[in-house]
């Protein structure tokens, strides 16, 4: 669940940000895929790690 929140996140928040820069529609899609990646694997940590608090 946490991981693809990440990448819904990422993919909004990577977009945004390029577009505020003035990117082209080839630096968004770039952007967005470079912090969905990020986001996706700090969500894929925290779902691990989540999990390994609760079983003990």
């Amino acid at each position: 669940m946490f991981v693809i929140g990440g990448l819904v996140l990422g993919v909004a928040f990577g977009g945004l940000s390029a577009k505020r820069r003035g990117g082209k529609p080839a630096d968004i899609a770039q952007y967005a895929a470079v912090y969905a990646i990020l986001f996706g694997l700090i969500g894929l940590f925290l779902t691990l790690f989540l999990d390994r608090m609760l079983r003990g």
